[in-house]
C-alpha cells in the first residue's frame, strides 16, 4: 500500500527544530532539495504500488530516492546512511521530514527494496527532469539566452560520447578458483539436505579434504604451469560432478525442500557453470557464450577494455552522453557490445531531448566508421577527428586551410576530455570504480543513482559559484 505524501517542502524557516534555532537557507542540503522536481518522481513512483488500502503504507518517494541520494554523495554504508540521517537535520529535511526527530526514520535493509523500486529507466527519466529543470532556471535567469537564434532546428551544442565499464565488487575470476568455490558450496547444501537424515542414513561421500589438498598444491605455486593447472581443472571437475550427482540423488528423495530460496538458486547456477566450464575443458577453449565468472553474481560478464591497467573487466558496460557538463546513461548492459553502434541512437535521443541536432559529435576512434560518418553528414553533423583516405599534400595554397583543419581537430580532442573526467568523477569519488550492491537490479540503480549525484553536483557548484 502507498499514501501520496505532499511533494511541497516546508520553508527552512517552519521545520522544527526541538533543541531551537533555525535551518540556513544556504546549506548545500536545502538547496540540493530545491533542484530536485519531487512531484514528477512522487507521480512514477506512487505508479508501482497497489491501491489495495491495505498492508502497511510505504515510504515516500522522496525519502526512498533521498536515502539513495544521500547515501551515494556520503560514499557510506546503508547502516552509516540510516545514522547520517538520525542526527542530522539538515539530511531529515532534505527527506521531506517536517520537523528533526532524533530516532532512525526507517530501517538500514529498507535500503535495498529502495534500489529495486527505481529500475533504471525510472531513474534516466528522473535524470533528464534534474537536467532540464536547472536549464529552465537558467533561461529564467537569462531570459536572452537563444533569442539570436531564429531558427529552431538549426544544429546547435555540443555532444560529447564514450563507454566505460562498472566493475562489480566480486574477486579476478579464474576456473581452477571458481570451480574450488562452486565445489565448497555443494558440499555445504549436501550437509544442509542431509540433516534431517542425520542417525538414519549416511551422508554422500564428497571428499572435501583431498578435494581441498588438490587446489592448494596448485593454488599456493606462484607460475604454476598450463599442464598443472589442466591437471587441477580436471580433477575439480571430477568431484564438482559426483557432488551435483548426489544433489540429483537427493532431490529424487524429496530433500530439496530443506534447502532455502537462495541455496535453491545456487544449486541451479553451479549446475550451469559445470556445463560451461566441462565444454571448455573438452574444447580446450577459454571463451563461451554467457560466461559465468561469479556464482554469487551470475549477470556479471567479462568486458574486455584493453586498458594497459586492466585489459578485462568483469561488470556493467555503458554508453554514456555528455552535454554542457551533464551526463546522460543511454545504455547499460551486462553483455559487452561495440559501442560504436550507439552513436545514431544518441544522437536522435539528443534531437528527442532539446528538438534539434547536435551541431558537432565528440567521439574516439571507434566511433568513426563509415556508417557513422554517412549519417552525421547527412544530418549536417561534424563528427570529430581526421577524415578518411590519405592526408593532403600540403601546398602553398591549401597550407592555411590545413592548418586551421588541424586546429580543430586538436580542439575536438580537448573538448572530448570532459568525458573522461566524468568518468574519472564517477570512479573516484563515487562508486563506479566497484559496486558493491549483489543484485542485477540493484547495481543498475547503484549506477544510475550515480550520474545522478553527479548532475547535481555540477548544479550546486553553479549556484555556489555564482
Amino acid at each position: 500500500m502507498y499514501r501520496t505524501s505532499n511533494p511541497y517542502q516546508l520553508e527552512f524557516e517552519d521545520f522544527y527544530l526541538p533543541f531551537g534555532g533555525k535551518l540556513r537557507s544556504d546549506n548545500r542540503w536545502i538547496i540540493l532539495s530545491k533542484q530536485i522536481p519531487w512531484q514528477e518522481i512522487e507521480q512514477q513512483y506512487s505508479a508501482l504500488f497497489a491501491d489495495s488500502g491495505t498492508g502497511n503504507p510505504a515510504k515516500s518517494a522522496r525519502v526512498a530516492l533521498g536515502a539513495l541520494i544521500i547515501k551515494e554523495r556520503l560514499g557510506v554504508t546503508d547502516r552509516e546512511t540510516v545514522e547520517q540521517i538520525r542526527e542530522n537535520p539538515y539530511l531529515q529535511y532534505f527527506l521531506g521530514l517536517p520537523e528533526y526527530k532524533d530516532e532512525e526514520p526507517f530501517h538500514h535493509s529498507l535500503m535495498t527494496h529502495f534500489r529495486k523500486r527505481f529500475d533504471k529507466d525510472t531513474l534516466a527519466r528522473i535524470n533528464e527532469s534534474i537536467v532540464f529543470n536547472a536549464w529552465d532556471k537558467e533561461k529564467k535567469d537569462d531570459p536572452q539566452e537563444d533569442s539570436s537564434n531564429d531558427t529552431p532546428t538549426a544544429n546547435r551544442g555540443k555532444l560529447i560520447v564514450d563507454a566505460t565499464c562498472t566493475p562489480a565488487d566480486i574477486t579476478y575470476p579464474t576456473d581452477l578458483k571458481l570451480l574450488n568455490e562452486a565445489r565448497e558450496k555443494t558440499e555445504e547444501i549436501i550437509d544442509r539436505m542431509h540433516e534431517p537424515l542425520v542417525g538414519l542414513k549416511s551422508k554422500p561421500r564428497t571428499y572435501r579434504q583431498k578435494a581441498r589438498k588438490d587446489y592448494l598444491a596448485v593454488a599456493k605455486q606462484k607460475k604454476p604451469g598450463s599442464k598443472k593447472i589442466r591437471k587441477a581443472i580436471r580433477k575439480q571437475l571430477g568431484y564438482l560432478r559426483r557432488n551435483l550427482h548426489n544433489i540429483d540423488i537427493m532431490a529424487s528423495e524429496g530433500l530439496l525442500k530443506h534447502l532455502s530460496k537462495r541455496l535453491y538458486r545456487l544449486v541451479l547456477i553451479i549446475k550451469e557453470f559445470y556445463r560451461q566450464q566441462l565444454w571448455m575443458y573438452e574444447n580446450r577453449s577459454h571463451r563461451i557464450s554467457d560466461r559465468i565468472v561469479s556464482i554469487y553474481q551470475p549477470h556479471v560478464r567479462p568486458i574486455v577494455r584493453g586498458k594497459a591497467k586492466s585489459p578485462v573487466e568483469f561488470g556493467a558496460k555503458l554508453s554514456v552522453s555528455l552535454v554542457d557538463g551533464f551526463s546522460f546513461v543511454d545504455k547499460l548492459s551486462w553483455d559487452a557490445f561495440n559501442e560504436s553502434g550507439d552513436l545514431i541512437s544518441q544522437v536522435e535521443s539528443y534531437n528527442q531531448r532539446f528538438g534539434f541536432y547536435p551541431e558537432s559529435v565528440h567521439a574516439d576512434n571507434i566511433y568513426r566508421t563509415r556508417e557513422n560518418r554517412c549519417y552525421c553528414k547527412d544530418k549536417g553533423i561534424r563528427l570529430s577527428g581526421p577524415p578518411l583516405g590519405r592526408p593532403r599534400q600540403v601546398t602553398e595554397s591549401n597550407k592555411r586551410q590545413l592548418q586551421q583543419a588541424k586546429q580543430v581537430q586538436r580542439q575536438d580532442e580537448l573538448d572530448r576530455i570532459a568525458i573522461e573526467g566524468k568518468f574519472g568523477q564517477g570512479k573516484r569519488r563515487f562508486s563506479l570504480d566497484r559496486i558493491m550492491a549483489k543484485l542485477a537490479e540493484t547495481s543498475e540503480a547503484v549506477i544510475m543513482v550515480s550520474f545522478i549525484v553527479m548532475n547535481l553536483e555540477k548544479i550546486l557548484s553553479s549556484i555556489l559559484l555564482f
